[in-house]
């Protein structure tokens, strides 16, 4: 099987090229700034219009499976990368403090939605269940990844986080958006499914914003000169470290309780997917004006791509291994 990178993942990289050369500085930094604030407020205001209440609850009777899924995103993985992050005193030595922090928040964030229901589809796995788990992973990721991040920063005694600044601005910009969105659904719902093309090219769209803005204050504040190339090719090591790590542990439990492998299949893809989607707003939210935000999100866009190609081998061998056992 041939990989080969799509669209998005190349103008995001071109977006990072254009900010090491061209970076938004001064009154134009500040506006897109000013935009990529408004751009991720619309954006929770959609996703709450867009999710049905039928989403969270569908699949509920097999609590066994999403409880599972959950307690893998928000309990295991940010247990696996709290040692690993630069604040910590057995870090590696080539990481920058930053740099871990992106590890920790790496580990708190939700399950991708999209990536985790395809990826299950093509594995023919248990499609509902990956629908509920990922959907709810999202909603309570909301709330979750701020506080996780928050206890886990703690725990590395990093005093560099600004804790009531970030969840009032999580409230302000994230659940308040949300809760309006959820309540207008019956008013633009409708049009939001009919387009969900237009909306997954806003998504994009905000994100490469956040992408391009984020780097440019990056890059004036020295990003290059601090994050040499040996620590991205580690990252990006560590990256397929930290999947590996949890596709093994993900497997053992799920055999070990019993699950079907159409549950396994979507316990392994929305349990060890990382969104972007959601990661790169709420890190815009949590991390505003943050100096190093380039290396905060550095492991959530190497993960993204890490995941992508790992999760397109593995589905085809699911898909194989559960032909051929029906």
């Amino acid at each position: 099987m041939r990989f080969r990178p799509d669209t998005f993942t190349l103008l995001l990289l071109g977006a990072i090229v254009l900010a090491s050369f061209l970076p938004a500085t001064g009154t134009t930094g500040d506006a897109l700034a000013t935009a990529g604030t408004v751009a991720v407020a619309l954006l929770f205001f959609f996703h709450g219009a867009a999710l049905s209440r039928e989403q969270i609850v569908a699949g509920a009777s097999h609590w066994r499976l999403h409880i599972l899924i959950t307690a893998l995103t928000f309990g295991f993985f940010p247990l696996i990368v709290l040692p690993i992050n630069g604040m910590s005193d057995i870090a590696p030595s080539w990481m920058p403090a930053d740099l871990g922090l992106g590890f920790l928040y790496l580990g708190v964030l939700p399950s991708a939605v999209s990536s985790s229901i395809a990826y299950t589809a093509v594995a023919r796995g248990n499609v509902p269940a990956a629908i509920c788990s990922a959907a709810a992973s999202n909603v309570f990721g909301m709330m979750l990844t701020p506080f996780l991040l928050l206890l886990l920063v703690s725990s590395a005694g990093s005093g560099n986080f600004a804790v009531g600044e970030a969840l009032k601005d999580i409230v302000l910009q994230l659940l308040l958006p949300f809760g309006i969105g959820h309540a207008m659904r019956p008013l633009i719902g409708g049009y939001l499914a009919r387009n969900e093309n237009l909306m997954t090219r806003y998504d994009k769209g905000v994100i490469w914003l956040i992408v391009y803005s984020a780097f440019s204050h990056s890059v004036e504040s020295g990003l290059w000169q601090n994050l040499p190339a040996r620590a991205i090719v580690l990252t990006i090591v560590l990256c397929i470290g930290l999947l590996a790590v949890f596709m093994f542990f993900a497997r053992f439990l799920v055999r070990r309780f019993g699950f079907s492998l159409e549950d396994e299949a979507a316990v392994v893809f929305c349990g060890s997917k990382k969104s972007l989607a959601s990661g790169l707003p709420m890190a815009k939210v949590l991390f505003s004006g943050h100096p190093g935000f380039g290396m905060i999100v550095l492991p959530i866009m190497c993960y993204n791509q890490v995941q992508i190609i790992v999760g397109a081998v593995l589905a085809e061998k699911y898909r194989d291994r559960i032909t051929a056992a029906r």
